[in-house]
């Protein structure tokens, strides 16, 4: 034996392993949020929108999932070879950006040059997004609106404003891309944390009601939906400006 230690190391938390399969299987999960963004731009091509953002709530999801998994187990440092923060970007670009930019220039009754318009602004201000490296603040909130289009996509589609609305809200976001304005991370954000939890788990209840029901449902899970994603748009510039005062 000669003083090994096997794969674990004196001291370590015994839930860790630094068994290389299981440390690649966690890059596994965040790259299968490329194959759920194929299966949404498919559903897309087919017109199936309900499809579209199952599979891209599927995603996200998993993207919630895999990054305290990866800390946990401090794959960066025990894989190295292999980067998680650049397959991260890659996998957020496809699944937050680019499939949702299909879905708002052809799912929203917009004008056909409007649409290609709205996700073409959609699509270069994402990717330039995910290039800047200020987008991490110290509290690990997001500086600037953190190219969270498959959110905004879902909620432009249970309500189907007027296409200049839709318009409207897309630019306002994309200037709000390059803004020092703070939005949250649900999951890393320790201020507010429990509650930022619960009004997620009623965002995502009520996209799951609006897609069982074909989005033919009461008025009240849509006022409930426009809250929960008020309420998460809003709350780091919220806790943002508390600190200046």
């Amino acid at each position: 034996m000669g003083g090994q230690v096997g794969l674990r190391t004196v001291g370590a938390d015994p839930a860790m392993t630094s068994d290389p399969r299981f440390l690649f299987a966690i890059h596994l999960l965040t790259a299968s949020g490329a194959a759920l963004s194929l299966l949404a731009v498919m559903a897309i091509a087919d017109g199936d929108w309900n499809t579209a953002f199952v599979w891209l709530g599927i995603a996200l999801l998993i993207d919630g999932i895999d990054g305290p998994l990866a800390r946990r187990h401090r794959v960066r440092e025990r894989l190295p070879k292999w980067d998680g923060a650049a397959l991260d970007f890659v996998i957020d670009y496809t699944a937050y950006v680019f499939a949702p930019a299909i879905i708002v220039a052809q799912a929203l009754e917009l004008p056909p040059v409007v649409g290609a318009l709205t996700g073409i602004i959609i699509a270069v201000t994402g990717a330039l997004y995910f290039a800047d490296t200020r987008m991490k603040q110290p509290d690990n909130s997001f500086r600037g609106f953190p190219a969270v289009w498959n959110m905004v996509a879902f909620g432009l589609y249970a309500f189907l404003p007027p296409w200049q609305i839709t318009v409207l809200v897309v630019i306002v976001l994309a200037v709000m891309t390059f803004l020092p304005v703070n939005f949250v991370h649900p999951v890393r954000v320790v201020k507010w944390r429990a509650l930022t939890l619960a009004i997620l788990v009623v965002w995502f209840a009520t996209c799951a009601w609006l897609i069982g029901t074909d989005f033919q449902t009461s008025t009240f899970v849509k006022v409930l939906l426009a809250a929960a994603s008020a309420y998460l748009i809003s709350v780091a510039a919220v806790q943002q400006y508390l600190r200046t005062r």
